[in-house]
Order: C-alpha cells, then structure tokens, then sequence
C-alpha cells in the first residue's frame, strides 16, 4: 500500500488544526495540528469513550488559544505533541499517534500501515 498524501504543509496554517479521511470512512478519522514546521498526527477519536469523533465542527479540534486538542464531546484537553490528556475524563490517558512524514517539499503523507517513506 502507498502513502496517502494529505495536503501541502502551507495549507494548515501554522496553529491550526485540520481533519482527513484517508480511508474513506465517511469522515474525518485523523486530525493533524500544525506547529511551525511540525505536524502532529493523531486519530479522531477520544480515549474516553470509544471513537467519538473530537471537533466541535469541521477543522475545529483546538482550544480558542490553540494550545491544546479538545474533545467537543467530554471537554477533554489533549497536549498537542504528546496526545496525553491533561484535563477531563480520561486524564492521563493518550490520543492514538498517526506517524505523519513531510517530504523536503513540503508535502505531508501519512505512511502506509507497517512504515515506509512516502514516494
């Protein structure tokens, strides 16, 4: 299986959030938080209970400040680039990391299952 290219770094602004459906569930089941240069992957979905998915609506999977991930359905806060919640339910549980690869072009992918860089 190929990596599955998500968008061009430049289109998450740099504080922002943004969801994908890679497998074409229907919906939104990753979500990725940019950060400068970094990019944080994780699944769209609370540890509290099962695969909630966590935005409020489209895209919006950050506090008004942008310095957390919140669930919209528990009110759980989540450190960006760790996944563990810091606040609500499921304190001290984590967000299931996405491994996410950005290519010199600024391209970012998420790997196929088992690894591998993007081609």
């Amino acid at each position: 299986m190929a990596a599955v290219f998500l968008c061009r770094l430049e289109e998450i602004p740099d504080g922002a959030s943004r969801g994908f459906d890679p497998c074409g569930a229907g919906r939104d089941t990753v979500l990725v938080v940019r950060q400068g240069d970094a990019v944080h992957g994780w699944r769209d979905a609370c540890p509290h209970y099962g695969d909630t998915p966590m935005a409020w609506r489209k895209d919006a999977y950050l506090n008004a400040d942008g310095t957390r991930i919140v669930c919209a359905a528990h009110g759980a806060q989540f450190d960006i680039a760790t996944g563990i919640c810091t606040l609500g339910p499921c304190l001290g549980q984590g967000l299931q990391r996405v491994e996410l690869a950005l290519t010199p072009d600024n391209n970012i992918y998420m790997p196929p299952p088992g690894g591998g860089r993007p081609t």
